[in-house]
């Protein structure tokens, strides 16, 4: 560890910072001119930065072998999110929050892990990380939802990824985490699957947060990533409910199917999907004067696994009345809802960010711990989710490709920090 004031190298990362004039300009000309986004006139830079200090000696080291490129970093540098979380955050910030990478040096208090062991990382930056006492969400067994993420010895942040002191994946240095962050990787589990953990811990606590029962109907909008997992989580989870699957592509609709979709729907246009959906749920079609169809009857429970205006608006109305609406991906300000249908079908609509304390099979149970737990059954599942890898110095390629998967037959694009420039991998 070492000692205060001393200087830290200095390596390369993927680096966001503040800058309102930026981020205004690629909020305003992004859509026209999508390359802007990681220009030289974005907040996004590759550049030189100093390898994060340990904060307290509870803190870890930890080098990134693979780091996911998220919807929420795609947000980010596309200044499409809200600007709700900027005052939970500190500039600049290395992004990069879905990690796997291997211990290279530990606080003289650790206990948990030591150099050379392979973990994935658990990014909330909640009560216990901070060294503060636990807030009322944190005692609810609720650290996604911490009360205190502004406060202790580092800046603000939700996240790693989204704080200035703790770095992030995207670098070919290291970040630094608490050590209850830290999760050691089994043997048998690949890399390409151990960096799916994060986000299949949340779409864990996402189908966990739904309360299904076996005689239910579950509809997925969208077969991402986030979609994938969803699946997934259900099959994993040993639910026997039908799942319905909405999905573009037609490497989604395989990936879909295998991972356990009982019927895979038409994502390409409203009207057949419309129709799709209510031949599958028996719902009645009604169509009024002005506006879109009206649904009676509809799926039991709707996973929005994008968060655009036209997947929330489907979901709300895909839904049956007193059913469960669970919004999966991330949403940014959206516009052009009808939101009657929330009132008139009495609907539970539920959000699903990141992990939780949950309750499995009379087990209490962190969401991250049970995710790691059933990777090492599934890793053969969900590796060939991971579809493209990239260097950190290819970063905009790396970018372009992340925000096009789809249409490019690809799903999850990683970060490799040791991969040559110029070159992509499986």
């Amino acid at each position: 560890m070492r000692a205060a004031g001393e200087s830290r190298p200095r390596v390369k990362a993927v680096l966001y910072r503040k800058s309102i004039p930026r981020y205004l300009l690629v909020r305003g000309l992004g859509r026209r001119l999508p390359g802007i986004a990681t220009g030289p006139c974005a907040p996004l830079a590759f550049t030189e930065v100093a390898e994060p200090a340990l904060p307290t000696a509870r803190w870890v080291r930890v080098r990134p072998r693979l780091c996911g490129i998220c919807g929420s970093d795609l947000a980010t540098i596309q200044a499409q999110g809200s600007p709700y979380f900027s005052a939970m955050t500190s500039f600049p910030f290395v992004l990069g929050h879905e990690v796997v990478g291997d211990v290279v040096e530990t606080g003289a208090e650790v206990t948990r892990v030591a150099p050379g062991e392979r973990v994935v990382l658990a990014p909330v930056l909640a009560c216990a990380v901070r060294g503060l006492d636990a807030c009322a969400a944190c005692r609810r067994g609720q650290p996604g939802n911490c009360e205190h993420v502004t406060r202790g010895p580092i800046a603000a942040g939700i996240q790693t990824g989204f704080c200035r002191d703790t770095g992030g994946g995207m670098t070919t240095g290291t970040f630094v985490a608490h050590e209850i962050q830290l999760h050691r990787v089994p043997d048998l589990v690949p890399d390409e699957a151990a960096v799916l953990v994060e986000p299949w811990s949340c779409a864990l606590h996402a189908v966990l947060a739904a309360r299904l029962t076996d005689d239910m109907t579950a509809l997925v909008l969208g077969s991402g990533t986030m979609g994938l997992l969803t699946i997934a989580a259900l099959r994993a989870l040993g639910s026997r409910v039908r799942v319905l699957a909405v999905a573009r592509y037609s490497h989604q609709e395989r990936l879909a199917r295998a991972l356990g979709a009982d019927q895979v729907l038409p994502g390409h246009s409203t009207a057949p999907l419309d129709e799709a959906v209510a031949q599958e749920t028996g719902a009645t079609i009604l169509r009024p004067e002005l506006g879109r169809t009206v649904f009676q009857g509809g799926a039991d429970v709707t996973f929005d696994c994008v968060g655009s205006s036209s997947t929330i608006d489907d979901a709300l109305r895909y839904t049956r009345a007193r059913g469960t609406m669970v919004l999966v991906g991330m949403p940014a300000i959206p516009r052009g809802i009808d939101w009657t249908a929330i009132w008139y079908k009495e609907l539970q609509v539920r959000g699903a960010y990141t992990q939780a304390i949950e309750e499995v099979a009379g087990e209490r149970i962190g969401s991250f711990e049970l995710a790691l737990r059933l990777t090492g059954a599934h890793a053969a599942r969900l590796a060939p989710l991971v579809t493209a890898r990239f260097p950190l110095a290819d970063y905009r390629r790396a970018f372009d490709h992340a925000i096009h998967a789809g249409r490019r037959g690809g799903v999850k694009t990683v970060f490799a920090p040791g991969l040559a420039s110029g070159a992509e991998g499986r």
